[in-house]
């Protein structure tokens, strides 16, 4: 079973920024994609930046030039830096993986349980 632990959210200035952290532990092989996704009230939810396994990222074009995707593979950990925050930023942050519980075992997508931004003056 695999767990992923989301940290670092809390109350922001616009303009602000913030960084999250997201730890899976448990019984993993092997991790491939690792993802943010947030959600607004309301709103549906967004998946926010990517990064694979090699490094590469992907960002959704609401937060390009102002967010940061990274990883520490050792740790098995993903973080997301935000900086310039936005009033819209505001929403429960989820980060997600795609891993191997062991090698017999196929890819798999856990979720953790988010952690919420609130970017308010």
């Amino acid at each position: 079973q695999v767990q992923l632990v989301a940290s670092g959210g809390g109350l922001v200035q616009p303009g602000g920024s913030l960084r999250l952290s997201c730890a899976a532990s448990g019984s993993i092989f092997s991790v491939n994609v690792m993802n943010w996704y947030r959600q607004a009230p309301g709103k549906e939810r967004e998946l926010v930046a990517t990064i694979t396994s090699s490094g590469s990222t992907n960002y959704a074009d609401s937060v390009k030039g102002r967010f940061t995707i990274s990883r520490d593979n050792a740790k098995n950990t993903v973080y997301l830096h935000m900086n310039s925050l936005k009033p819209e930023d505001t929403a429960v942050y989820y980060c997600t993986l795609r891993a191997r519980p062991s090698s017999l075992t196929s890819w798999r997508d856990y979720w953790g349980l988010g952690t919420q931004v609130t970017v308010s003056s």
